[in-house]
């Protein structure tokens, strides 16, 4: 029998694992479920009502808000991608996920993460180009320019993920199939093993290191020449303008930027604390619920808008 050959025999001995969740604080289960399914609901209902109010509102059919819509649309995929389970593991116990399911959800997971920041990247380009060269936005960031960046935006997204996932899946899992998390991850996986992973986690690692450094610096150079630009300005009152069109953007950038490198550059050990798995959770949950509040409540356009939309339906 060749190695690959007792690879793929120990592999298939792991049909399915169990995720722990906070199995060490089982009175904590119904609180965390209300927690969890209010940060989802909330999730879903600030991100759909977004959607369409942006289509609805023809003052929204700009570049910017069509970015913000891929936003909502990923936030929604996001937490779909892991709340549904938690869910289930805190409400009925139901701690089994299927090999397959495991993989699909590491997949997701690590493509959406990564969307998320090309996104950030491109909404970062396109506030670049809007005050840094304000009569030229309109011919730069034409339709077909928009939907050009948007589609390179999710196709990196999922192949970026793809080599991870891929290599993740063709693993050895000798009989471990606890997972001490409160999903699959990208660090938690390799963990069960029974294979050599350090070498080709070492590479995956750099690999994820460059391009969430390429994204920083790129969003970092444009809103360098943004607040340049807006220096420039010689009224306050433009100055003021100018940085609102931006200052819901660099405070999303913020915010997931900062929780990501806590929670990628973080020492990874063997077991991982519960303190962490909540930090990885609200990582995961807390991002998308907060975008559509932090877009809603900083951006007139967007507020003037939700007014519009809600004193309709008032009257209607």
């Amino acid at each position: 029998m060749t190695t690959k050959d007792l690879q793929r025999e120990n592999q298939s001995q792991v049909t399915e694992f169990l995720i722990l969740g906070f199995s060490e604080h089982p009175k904590l289960k119904s609180f965390l479920f209300v927690v969890f399914l209010s940060i989802y609901l909330i999730t879903l209902l600030g991100n759909l009502t977004l959607l369409i109010v942006m289509c609805i509102d023809s003052r929204l059919h700009k570049p910017m808000y069509f970015f913000l819509s891929n936003l909502a649309i990923l936030d929604i995929f996001l937490t779909s991608c892991t709340l549904p389970k938690m869910l289930a593991i805190f409400i009925i116990d139901n701690k089994a996920i299927s090999f397959q399911a495991c993989m699909t959800q590491l997949y997701l997971l690590m493509s959406f993460s990564s969307l998320e920041f090309f996104l950030l990247g491109v909404m970062a380009f396109d506030r670049y180009v809007a005050i840094c060269s304000p009569l030229r936005y309109p011919i730069i960031m034409n339709k077909k320019v928009c939907i050009l960046l948007s589609a390179c935006s999710w196709t990196l997204g999922f192949l970026d993920a793809l080599p991870h996932s891929v290599t993740i899946s063709n693993f050895s899992f000798c009989g471990h199939n606890i997972i001490n998390h409160l999903f699959c991850d990208f660090y938690t996986m390799p963990k069960l093993s029974c294979s050599d992973t350090s070498t080709i986690m070492l590479l995956m690692l750099t690999l994820n290191l460059c391009l969430a450094l390429v994204s920083i610096l790129l969003i970092l150079t444009s809103y360098a020449q943004i607040i340049s630009a807006i220096l420039k300005i010689q009224s306050v009152e433009g100055r003021s303008k100018a940085f609102s069109t931006c200052s819901s953007h660099l405070m999303v950038v913020s915010i997931y930027t900062g929780t990501a490198i806590f929670v990628y550059l973080r020492p990874h050990t063997k077991n991982t604390t519960e303190l962490f798995k909540l930090v990885d959770a609200l990582y995961s949950t807390l991002i998308p619920m907060m975008n559509p509040i932090i877009y809603s409540l900083r951006n007139k356009d967007v507020k003037a808008a939700l007014v519009k939309v809600t004193q309709g339906r008032l009257e209607g």
